[in-house]
């Protein structure tokens, strides 16, 4: 599909891009390429195949929301630079 000038510089003017003048035939030209692709997908039989599991047709498995603190105490600690007990000591920060 060929683009003319005019049409060219509206979408380049709609989608905020600069074009110089000379960046019009080249655009064109490409623009042109991507819709005749589009149009050879159009072509394309898909009468026999299923919809995607992203047309929301398919349930997510979800797993049950519980809080927990992991049963890692001992292993979080381990990574302290000083500790007190089962606390993190930290320097004080206010006077």
């Amino acid at each position: 599909m060929s683009l003319d000038a005019k049409t060219v510089t509206r979408i380049a003017r709609l989608a905020r891009i600069g074009l110089e003048p000379g960046e019009v035939d080249s655009l064109g030209k490409d623009m042109g390429s991507i819709i005749d692709w589009v149009e050879q997908l159009n072509e394309v039989d898909v009468t026999d195949v299923p919809p995607m599991i992203g047309t929301g047709l398919a349930t997510p498995r979800l797993r049950e929301d519980r809080v927990t603190d992991g049963n890692r105490r001992d292993d979080v600690l381990s990574n302290a630079p000083d500790r007190e007990g089962p606390f993190y000591t930290v320097p004080k920060v206010v006077e």
